[in-house]
């Protein structure tokens, strides 16, 4: 089944996940789906000091608060589940979404999404709580896991509101991949309409600047109006800025090649962009 699945908690920006969520289902015509995952976190658990001698009849006492302590917390977010899940449904419904489901789950983040993908042809995340300082951004962050181990696309809604976008930026790097990522959506329901910015980063260069016209014409005989840029410096820190320079946007990146580009996808920066840069991005594989 073909489907948007936009997984959800209760962190940062959940209200723009939903609205992205809607409105990539809306414009693709595909049914949404809501998902939120109830993961044990064993280093969140209460702690208190139980050092010193206790007998059988302390510790059996000790385990029974324990274990009810813990199913109250199961309790507790099994229902918070529940009401985060019927309030997005109720807030996709109200931007005009139909055909709507929810799911709650229990487990790892990510092994259910990789799990669950078959299902589904567009994933919607979250930056899933913002990185305080550069120490946090790590490659074992779930956002970065989750997008090395999915194949469909996936959406990341980086701002704490949603905005719908007017231009779509491509970070393109003239590789036969990113060739056939440019016929894809050039003829894409999430695209379609929408007028487009190749992007280009590395030296101004006579094979740069065929690459792009070459990108160029290919969307023109699609129909699609587009133009061409060119920036030198890292993509982590140039694409944002082009991004961010069109006004509301939609930044694509794909699996190009062994290029900077797939770097910057499946490298250790891809948190640093997706979750600093506050540019929403659609990482195609």
């Amino acid at each position: 089944m073909n489907k948007v699945l936009a997984c959800i908690d209760r962190l940062g920006n959940t209200d723009a996940v939903i609205d992205w969520a809607a409105w990539a289902a809306l414009r693709q015509g595909l049914p949404l789906e809501f998902l939120h995952v109830l993961e044990r976190h064993p280093e969140r658990a209460e702690i208190a000091d139980f050092s010193g001698a206790i007998g059988l009849g302390a510790q059996e006492s000790l385990l029974q608060t324990l274990s009810a302590q813990d199913e109250q917390h199961s309790r507790d977010a099994r229902e918070a589940g529940r009401e985060l899940l019927a309030r997005a449904r109720a807030r996709a419904a109200g931007a005009g979404v139909s055909r709507l489901d929810a799911r709650l789950r229990h487990g790892d983040f990510v092994e259910t999404a990789i799990e669950l993908q078959i299902e589904v042809g567009l994933f919607v995340f979250g930056e899933h709580c913002h990185a305080s300082r550069p120490g946090r951004i790590r490659t074992d962050h779930p956002l970065e896991r989750a997008i090395r181990g999915i194949q469909a696309p996936v959406l990341v809604a980086t701002a704490d509101a949603f905005e719908a976008p007017r231009r779509i930026v491509i970070a393109f790097d003239g590789s036969p991949v990113g060739r056939k990522a440019l016929a894809v959506l050039s003829h894409h329901p999430l695209t379609a309409g929408l007028p487009v910015l190749v992007a280009m980063v590395g030296p101004d260069t006579p094979a740069q600047r065929q690459h792009l016209k070459e990108a160029q014409t290919l969307l023109n005989a699609a129909g699609v109006e587009a133009e061409t840029a060119s920036a030198v410096g890292e993509p982590q820190q140039v694409l944002p800025a082009l991004a961010k320079a069109q006004g509301p946007a939609l930044l694509v990146m794909g699996a190009y090649g062994h290029s900077r580009l797939r770097q910057l996808v499946f490298g250790s920066t891809t948190s640093s962009l997706l979750r600093l840069s506050g540019v929403p991005a659609l990482i195609l594989r």
